[in-house]
């Protein structure tokens, strides 16, 4: 089931080369038959076994199949008793040989040919795989992201996708050769003695069984050492991220102490794994050792019995061919082996790629149509009654109604957990509404295609994100075909220009990871570029200054003021003497809007706004 489940889901794009790999692997097995039969004659002729008809039989292509087989094998025995009488035993042997090389080259060509069709299926198959989970983790909601550990999810991206490649990948190369070979083997035993074959056939029963259980157990273990293998990358990305913690608190044993116990859980896992997955090859081996030497002893005695249906020569070929279907029955045992401890990291990789987008782009969408003539009087962007939770009667967002003008400048203070930055990530639909609706000039977001509702806008959030990338590919992020004087122009407004030609390497300066290279000012003055590149129609900053020193925000602040610069504007505070020139500031508290007004209302109101300023006030001096 679990194979089929596997050709259903990953080979149907490659079918072509599929049927050249099972067109190869057919005619190698054909012709390995051809050459396991010249065994046949060379042993008559070694040890002077007589041809049992030394007259030829002539036959119609008439005739029956049996008819026809048995006259092509007498005629066989015919010819190569009249060589031997002309030109000798040596000869004959000569030529005998000369054929099993000859139909030896021509199998291992085929063989190579089946692999050569095989490889870029693999390949192929492990490429869509990656892509269909890097594309589902990309278009995944944000809200996924706050149950999930990332590093669980790094996890199933790396460990999980390499154990696909690893074992089940790796084995449908056997899945597509070894069945084809099996059946035409057992098709010739057949031929050659029906009552020897079905002897063994009995016996296989048993051997499938032993290896099936020994198959089931390895799944459940592979799915436990699986999820132990994302603990530890959880770990590793919780350390690495909380470095400077677990340092300032002397923590380090407790980490230590805390990964090495689950570092031997999942060592002690994987030494069960590893070690029934090693019992494949030897109990195979060992079965068919003991079928072998079942042969050895049935087969004996129906060639010295009175009324044998097959000599010893024959008997040696049944031999061979037998033999022969051990390696892909191995083969075949380990690729099933590995399909059972692969499918259990298939598992994993599915609950990412089965999981459904809560935000669901519209049926039939709609556009949002700005112009210049819009009247600043109007709403641009209304939150009416919004309501939002993450989690089911845990409300986050209570009754929200909010009027935004175009062109207007609001900002959002409160105490942390008050729901300010869950407010403006309502916009863009990062999460969506669980109570009333948002809508952007009359028309409600949820209408918008993700693509034109997010083109409208640009983000500069606390913790400025830059990708391991050039300064320059930083800036025209998701921007085509900007312009190096467009870029340059960004820069200048964003107060980056000057620092930026001052590195050896200008815009083509690599930033490092998550921008590591550049100080705190300079990564939020590359993010704010970005966002003057992009020219979005709102702006959504969050908390873009909390995090600088004094200086690097008095110029991220003057970019700010040139970026906000006839632009709707939605800005989560947390220093208030940044947001004192906002058209309106909205206060809230647990969730819901409790005052609102410009800085000068709200401080003579004397309520949440005047309280929070005085105690910033008194920090400050």
């Amino acid at each position: 089931m679990d194979l089929l489940k596997l050709f259903k889901r990953f080979v149907p794009p490659y079918k072509g080369k599929v049927a050249l790999n099972i067109f190869f692997n057919l005619l190698s097995t054909i012709l390995s038959l051809f050459s396991f039969a010249a065994i046949i004659p060379v042993l008559h002729i070694l040890f002077g076994i007589k041809a049992r008809v030394a007259a030829y039989m002539p036959f119609a292509w008439t005739d029956e199949v049996s008819v026809i087989a048995d006259a092509l094998k007498n005629n066989l025995y015919w010819w190569l008793g009249e060589q031997i009488n002309v030109k000798g035993a040596g000869w004959v042997l000569f030529v005998l040989g000369l054929f099993l090389v000859v139909m030896t080259g021509l199998k291992c060509l085929c063989t190579y040919m089946a692999s050569f069709f095989m490889i870029p299926i693999r390949t192929g198959v492990l490429r869509d795989l990656r892509q269909q989970l890097y594309d589902k983790v990309v278009s995944l909601p944000m809200g996924y992201f706050t149950e999930a550990k990332k590093g669980d999810v790094m996890s199933r991206m790396t460990s999980d996708v390499t154990e696909v490649e690893a074992s089940i990948m790796a084995s449908l190369d056997m899945l597509f050769k070894d069945p084809i070979m099996i059946i035409i083997y057992l098709t010739v035993l057949f031929v050659l003695s029906w009552q020897l074959t079905l002897f063994v056939l009995i016996l296989l029963p048993t051997a499938g069984w032993l290896i099936g259980r020994i198959g089931r157990s390895l799944k459940k273990r592979s799915t436990k050492g699986q999820e132990q293998t994302a603990e530890l990358l959880v770990q590793i990305e919780e350390t690495l991220s909380g470095l400077r913690v677990v340092k300032a608190f002397n923590a380090e044993q407790k980490l230590k102490n805390r990964f090495s116990d689950l570092n031997n859980r999942t060592r002690q896992t994987f030494n069960r794994i590893h070690r029934k997955y090693m019992l494949a090859h030897p109990v195979s081996e060992f079965l068919g050792t003991a079928l072998i030497a079942i042969l050895l002893w049935y087969g004996g005695g129906l060639i010295l019995s009175d009324h044998a249906t097959i000599d010893a020569a024959e008997f040696i070929y049944y031999l061979v061919i037998f033999y022969s279907i051990i390696n892909p029955s191995k083969d075949l045992t380990k690729a099933l082996y590995s399909v059972r401890k692969g499918m259990a990291s298939l598992e994993r990789i599915d609950r990412i790629l089965n999981t459904e987008s809560v935000i669901k782009e519209p049926d039939a969408p709609r556009s949002v149509i700005i112009s210049d003539g819009d009247a600043s009087s109007q709403a641009f962007i209304r939150y009416q009654d919004v309501s939002f939770h993450y989690q089911a009667e845990v409300p986050v967002l209570q009754h929200i109604n909010l009027n935004i003008r175009r062109g207007q400048t609001v900002a959002f203070v409160g105490q942390s957990g008050s729901g300010k930055t869950t407010l403006v990530d309502l916009l863009p639909r990062f999460y969506d509404v669980t109570g009333g609706a948002i809508t952007i000039n009359g028309t409600d977001i949820r209408q918008l295609r993700l693509r034109d509702l997010r083109g409208l806008m640009g983000i500069v959030n606390q913790d400025a994100i830059l990708f391991n990338d050039t300064i320059w590919n930083n800036i025209t992020f998701g921007v085509e075909h900007a312009t190096e004087e467009q870029v340059r122009e960004a820069a200048r407004i964003a107060n980056a220009l000057d620092f930026i030609m001052a590195t050896p390497d200008g815009f083509d300066t690599i930033v490092g990871d998550r921008g590591s290279r550049l100080s705190g000012g300079q990564r939020q003055r590359i993010s704010i570029a970005r966002a003057v590149l992009k020219n979005p129609e709102i702006l959504i900053l969050d908390e873009a200054t909390s995090a600088l020193d004094t200086e690097s925000e008095q110029l991220v602040q003057q970019a700010l003021e040139r970026l906000l610069k006839d632009r709707t504007t939605l800005v989560v505070a947390h220093r208030l003497s940044t947001i004192r020139n906002a058209d309106m500031i909205c206060v809230l508290s647990e969730g819901t809007i409790v005052e609102s007004g410009t800085h000068e209302e709200l401080m003579a109101l004397g309520g949440h706004y005047a309280k929070l300023n005085s105690m910033q006030t008194t920090k400050t001096s």
